[in-house]
């Protein structure tokens, strides 16, 4: 019977999956890029070190996932597109690291179901917004959906800015790679509100890296 990755029980995310996601998120991505393309975080105070909440960042490049999880320091579940599944290779990274399926046409009751499960664990639920890459300052192509988990599993969404990771922008140490972590965004039922607030929080991130003087 094919597993269904959209579907995740409490018992997957666990101590194993945890240390996995740290060993390839800290000690392999995140040392890599500290070292080659100047990787630099702020506002990891904003993380909270206990409790359930949704990261949400922007999206620049396929290593997107990996640089959150060691920005925030804590395990992150996330979403991924129903198609990175297909391949075997990429199926069996993306279990290990303990992301699931979503169908980006219609959610699914068991992506629903699994985003339930995700907050009664000590793991982080990890949401692009914008869906597909975009460039660091295009906020054109939200998608409302992580508002709407925000509101339904009444949690905060923690917004992270990322600049300088997309593939036309990393020169191995000449890089000015950066992930600003903002103040949390509080869950409310207004859906339109938090998906205002967060992207007008994205871009103030972005812009302050962006604006920042480069070091010689």
């Amino acid at each position: 019977m094919k597993k269904d990755y959209q579907k995740r029980t409490k018992g997957e995310f666990n101590l194993f999956r945890q240390i996995f996601q740290w060993i390839t998120c800290t000690l392999v991505y995140g040392f890599y890029y500290r070292v080659v393309f100047g990787l630099k975080i702020e506002g990891r105070n904003n993380i909270p070190r206990n409790g359930f909440c949704i990261v949400a960042s922007n999206h620049v490049s396929a290593i997107d996932p990996f640089l959150v999880a060691y920005a925030v320091q804590r395990p992150v579940a996330f979403m991924a597109k129903m198609e990175l599944f297909e391949k075997k290779i990429m199926r069996f990274f993306l279990d290990l690291l303990g992301a699931f399926a979503v169908n980006r046409a219609k959610l699914s009751p068991s992506t629903i179901k699994t985003a339930h499960t995700i907050k009664q664990t000590n793991w982080l639920l990890g949401i692009f917004p914008q869906g597909t890459r975009e460039r660091d300052d295009n906020l054109d192509n939200v998608n409302k959906g992580f508002a709407s988990f925000a509101k339904t599993l009444k949690c905060d969404i923690i917004p992270i800015g990322i600049t300088g990771a997309s593939k036309d922008k990393r020169h191995a140490f000449k890089s000015k790679m950066k992930i600003k972590i903002g103040e949390p965004i509080k869950f409310s039922d207004n859906v339109e509100e938090m998906i205002k607030l967060w992207s007008n929080k994205i871009v103030e991130l972005i812009e302050g890296s962006n604006n920042e003087p480069q070091k010689s």
